[in-house]
């Protein structure tokens, strides 16, 4: 495995933000990169979302990006896009979607960190993009990012080392969970695979299981 490292490390405060000309919205996507930060459990000091119905919360204290993308949207689109497009706190080399499973614990800077679950794009990444395409590409391949939880608080630098502390043994993958997400809603036995893992965040426990019952209530 190559070594896991920080590419852009970003925070914000929610701002209002100018979008198709002249409509506005309040979003916390667009950061600022830092130097260091103090990461609680609620997320990195100075760092904020605007709507707490998707996004925050100890499930989803850490935004992390896989710097390769990049490549790939700015090819696709065939425009730059600007460091931390995605809203993530940390955009990171060799940490995929495919490579990552939930559960797995980080040590990053001072902190530990563990994956919870993939990240859910919403229109607020077409809208600060200008790309409506975007987000449904985002969806199509995967290439969503994912959140963590904080497992221990401390101090985090734009050139902390990332350090794999214990890989979940249940190995599901944030490109597993994604499929199963946003295009196996009928895959019962999928989402039951998910559903048993622990350490999996809770909203999207609850979402699953309510398709489970669902399709179960169905069937019998």
């Amino acid at each position: 495995m190559d070594q896991w490292q920080i590419v852009t490390f970003s925070i914000g405060k929610p701002k209002t933000v100018i979008y198709d000309e002249s409509k506005e919205m309040v979003t916390g996507i667009c950061k600022d990169q830092i130097e260091e930060a103090f990461l609680s459990k609620d997320g990195f000091h100075g760092d904020g979302v605007a709507d707490l119905r998707f996004h925050g919360g100890p499930d989803r204290a850490v935004c992390v990006y896989p710097f390769e993308h990049y490549a790939q949207w700015e090819d696709e689109f065939e425009q730059p896009l600007p460091r931390s497009t995605f809203g993530e706190n940390l955009t990171v080399l060799n940490m995929l979607e495919s490579d990552v499973y939930v559960g797995d614990i980080y040590q990053v800077g001072e902190a530990v960190i563990q994956v919870t679950q993939g990240r859910v794009p919403c229109s607020t990444i077409n809208k600060r993009t200008g790309l409506p395409l975007i987000m449904k590409r985002m969806i199509d391949t995967g290439y969503t990012g994912y959140l963590c939880r904080v497992i221990k608080e401390g101090i985090v630098k734009s050139d902390s080392t990332i350090t794999l502390l214990e890989q979940h043994p249940d190995r599901i993958s944030i490109a597993y969970c994604n499929d199963v997400y946003f295009r196996g809603q009928k895959d019962v036995d999928a989402m039951k695979r998910i559903v048993a893992v622990e350490p999996l965040a809770e909203e999207w426990r609850k979402s699953l299981q309510k398709r489970i019952d669902k399709w179960e209530t169905v069937k019998g």
